[in-house]
């Protein structure tokens, strides 16, 4: 942790399940209380900056990743501007994009940066400040650096209570905000690949089949998607969140585990099935690509709201 520099969360999807296996006395308890209806989870606006308007994304690609990977990754950002790239059948990256611009009341338009390929120029054991020094090595001026490691890389922390994070820290032209998220195989696809893959407690229900054929990046697109709504809604820990600041709900952690209707703890909901593939997905993007989305707190109704 760097003082007053930087903000990391959590976004580990093995949380989910967890709430399936509470122990008994503690189910019991919550059935005798199910006439009551939970208080609506609330992201309070804590009066900072957000982002918005045209706001770049360079990827920092850090160890190796084959160029079907690259493909699937870079097609994903730039599905998120519909106007950009043109429109798909709904349900798109790009609707679900959208809900970030009833945060700040304007639209949040991502456009892909740079890419940059980084040969383990800083070892295959990652903490926190190699990954600040790896985002500030490149522009930042309406920018955030997003890293990506690859499987081979070990991350501080990585696993144990995080599948990414995004941050912040100061430059020459003032704070950027910054982001990493790694590929969780052979590492821990049960905790940060899930529902491509059984999780590490709880139902041990069939994984989903992933829609690009790929666990660990198809895992990677969740968690990108759920660092970057974070990002641009709390980027530098004054946006919106719910709880404490050092470990806050936000834009898509508050409704982890829900990609479709019907959710609940240690299932993903309904979503759509590819007829020829059999695999899952909620959202189409650029060259018909397929992804599964987690859903995104709506600051307008209160709810989590997935696409499907």
């Amino acid at each position: 942790m760097f003082p007053n520099t930087r903000f990391w969360f959590t976004i580990c999807s093995f949380l989910v399940t967890i709430l399936a296996v509470l122990p008994s006395s503690q189910s019991a308890f919550t059935r005798k209380l199910a006439l009551v209806q939970p208080p609506a989870t609330v992201l309070k606006y804590h009066k900072g900056q957000l982002l918005f308007g045209n706001v770049t994304v360079n990827l920092i690609w850090y160890g190796k990743f084959t160029p079907t990977q690259r493909a699937i990754v870079v097609d994903f950002i730039r599905s998120l501007s519909q106007k950009t790239y043109g429109r798909q059948p709904e349900p798109t990256v790009a609707s679900w994009w959208s809900t970030t611009q009833k945060y700040s009341g304007r639209p949040v338009i991502i456009s892909l940066g740079k890419q940059i390929s980084l040969n383990y120029t800083l070892g295959k054991s990652l903490n926190d400040a190699k990954l600040e020094a790896l985002a500030s090595k490149y522009s930042h001026v309406n920018t955030i650096n997003f890293i990506l490691t690859a499987s081979d890389v070990s991350v501080y922390d990585f696993c144990m209570n995080r599948c990414g994070t995004h941050g912040w820290t100061r430059g020459k032209t003032g704070k950027f905000p910054y982001a990493w998220v790694g590929n969780s195989l052979p590492q821990c696809p049960d905790q940060c690949a899930w529902p491509f893959h059984r999780p590490i407690v709880g139902p041990q229900t069939p994984p989903l089949v992933a829609p690009n054929r790929d666990v660990g990046i198809d895992g990677m697109i969740i968690n990108i998607a759920t660092v970057l709504a974070g990002t641009v809604t709390n980027p530098f820990d004054q946006g919106y969140y719910q709880g404490p600041s050092t470990a806050p709900l936000e834009a898509v952690t508050a409704c982890t585990g829900i990609f479709g209707s019907g959710a609940f703890p240690g299932y993903p909901g309904t979503v759509l099935k590819d007829k020829k593939t059999g695999a899952s997905y909620n959202a189409r993007g650029v060259r018909s690509r397929e992804y599964l989305l987690p859903a995104m707190w709506d600051p307008k109704t209160s709810t989590c709201k997935p696409l499907v």
